[in-house]
């Protein structure tokens, strides 16, 4: 049995639990959201489509009703706007955060503990500082959707699955976030050879689009919400998928935001590089070789998150 908590039944977190039930990652999936009724309605809308899938509840209640749950997912507080950057939502979010944590913290302990609710990689730190929850059971969701949007982007152009990219955008999951594409790769060649080694190279819309690939992720999000007003089918798969990493145990990489000890110069901040995750959590980083400049990148990131932390009471 694997019970999961969603906190915020907005558009996010019941797209989490609706992709959580049709794809058999939980047997108890609990909603929570100060909208009593709203988490109610979510909760009886997914549950009745529980005859085409996996046995499952799906239920809406109390935090005291989170006993015992496996993993506990984050995603209450105030979206972001069009043309509003998700560091402008920090304070008011971490006020929403720290009115959470003391009360679902008490009721699962134990708990693996997924923010999803923006700015991550602040939420994720202001997490850390306040829950007294263990370093290895606290992950920002961070770059995860930013890589996915780099890999499908990359999958396109390059005519292939994307799951032969082997790409990742580190960093803030922000305006500040990059791709050290001296470690992307296509099908285990550097994404810059690949051209040369396929079978169609003539069908490969490729020349070193460094820019304006990180700056295709960087807006993708923006996009949406200028489009349709919010952002939530992506990141409701993308946090399905740290979930499933979880459940499996083997150990996955994933770009999640986790709280820095000086890799690659950087500390005392949150922000996504390569990551194993397990049954247990964060297991520890990968500390791949980054070049020079994109270690800068990195340490940019960081201060630009530090500059937010600083400005904000916790």
């Amino acid at each position: 049995m694997r019970k999961i908590t969603i906190i915020g039944a907005g558009s996010v977190g019941s797209a989490i639990a609706n992709n959580m039930m049709t794809m058999g990652i939980a047997t108890e999936i609990l909603m929570i959201d100060v909208n009593k009724p709203k988490a109610f309605g979510e909760a009886l809308d997914v549950y009745q489509g529980v005859t085409f899938c996996a046995p499952a509840i799906v239920r809406s209640g109390e935090y005291a009703d989170a006993k015992d749950s496996d993993i506990v997912i984050i995603t209450s507080g105030i979206a972001r706007k069009p043309g509003q950057t998700r560091l402008e939502l920090a304070q008011t979010n971490v006020n929403i955060l720290k009115d959470i944590a003391t009360q679902i913290v008490a009721a699962a302990p134990n708990a693996i503990y997924i923010i999803v609710s923006n700015p991550v990689d602040v939420l994720t730190y202001v997490f850390h500082k306040i829950s007294g929850v263990p370093e290895s059971h606290i992950i920002g969701s961070g770059t995860v959707l930013d890589t996915a949007r780099l890999q499908s982007e990359l999958a396109r152009r390059f005519h292939l699955n994307p799951q032969n990219v082997h790409a990742s955008v580190y960093g803030e999951h922000g305006d500040s976030s990059f791709v050290p594409w001296s470690l992307a790769t296509i099908t285990n060649i550097h994404i810059d050879a690949y051209k040369d080694c396929c079978p169609e190279p003539e069908n490969i819309k490729w020349e070193q689009n460094y820019e304006e690939l990180e700056e295709f992720v960087r807006t993708s999000g923006g996009k949406v919400i200028k489009s349709k007003g919010a952002t939530f089918y992506a990141v409701a798969i993308s946090v399905c998928h740290i979930c499933k990493c979880i459940a499996n145990g083997s150990g996955t990489a994933l770009t999640v935001s986790t709280l820095m000890h000086g890799e690659y110069g950087v500390d005392d901040v949150c922000l996504s590089t390569l990551a194993l995750v397990d049954a247990n959590g964060v297991r520890g980083k990968i500390l791949s070789k980054l070049t020079p400049e994109e270690e800068a990148k990195l340490q940019n990131s960081a201060n630009k998150l530090k500059e937010v932390i600083h400005n904000i009471e916790i």
